[in-house]
């Protein structure tokens, strides 16, 4: 590990071979960004973990505040833990939640717990392995009330992960009331949307998917959060979701979002 004179602190990831790099956010006092390959992977404000910048990692945080509202505890499950700014959030908004975070990269996790503290009181359960095996480790107890799965990136998803199997398994940790959110980052096409969007329809009662509007064109790479849930996904929802931003945003449910499946 080595600092440089700007406060950039630079770690070597022994499972893919890349470097990861945590430095101070130039424009918000308190805040840092995580970079993985040189590519920027999440930000976190210390000083306000409550406040998130990525306009994506923002629409998970409203999904979450609409399947469990805020000031109660839940038990929340991170499939990819990068920075951990949603577990931050969540522990601001929901003191005493109990979360558990898998990450692949040992080293990783280590190096950002040690870069960027967690929120005191936060009650964060380390689990190193793969997600999908890390599931076979609950043995399919309902407990969580959100499972949030942030791993995809484009064609790079790993195949048993990216398919109904995972998801089916993925539901069977989930409390009755639970919802399972899952973050694609894709490319122009949405090839990878298009195929979880079927996938997650062949276990979950409901989905929707959740946006920056002009995304679902298709022109451009970017994210788009899909949200199962375990009963008719709500129209007051969809209306929250939207009104909440960041602006523009959309949300495709029900026959809307069979444009997706084709």
């Amino acid at each position: 590990m080595r600092r440089d004179s700007s406060g950039r602190t630079e770690r070597f990831l022994r499972t893919t071979g890349q470097h990861a790099a945590v430095e101070p956010d130039a424009f918000t006092a308190g805040s840092y960004v995580l970079s993985i390959g040189g590519a920027e992977q999440s930000h976190v404000n210390l000083a306000q973990p409550a406040e998130i910048f990525y306009e994506y990692l923002r629409r998970i945080g409203h999904v979450v505040d609409l399947a469990a509202p805020a000031g109660q505890a839940i038990r929340a499950l991170h499939l990819g833990a990068g920075a951990l700014t949603l577990a931050r959030y969540i522990q601001a908004t929901r003191p005493g939640s109990v979360q558990y975070a898998v990450e692949l990269e040992r080293e990783l996790l280590d190096f950002v717990l040690q870069q960027l503290p967690l929120p005191e009181g936060t009650d964060l359960h380390q689990v190193i392995g793969d997600a999908r095996d890390a599931l076979a480790g609950f043995g399919g107890d309902p407990a969580f009330d959100v499972v949030i799965l942030d791993i995809f990136s484009g064609p790079e998803a790993p195949a048993h992960i990216a398919c109904a199997g995972f998801y089916r398994e993925a539901r069977a940790v989930l409390s009755p009331d639970g919802v399972l959110i899952v973050n694609v980052g894709d490319e122009p096409g949405l090839t990878l949307v298009r195929s979880q969007v079927a996938a997650l329809r062949e276990v979950m009662p409901d989905v929707a998917a959740f946006a920056e509007s002009g995304m679902f064109a298709g022109r451009h790479p970017g994210n788009i959060i899909l949200a199962g849930t375990q009963w008719p996904w709500p129209a007051a929802w969809s209306t929250e979701l939207t009104a909440r931003g960041p602006h523009p945003g959309t949300v495709l449910a029900g026959v809307d979002l069979d444009q997706l499946t084709g």
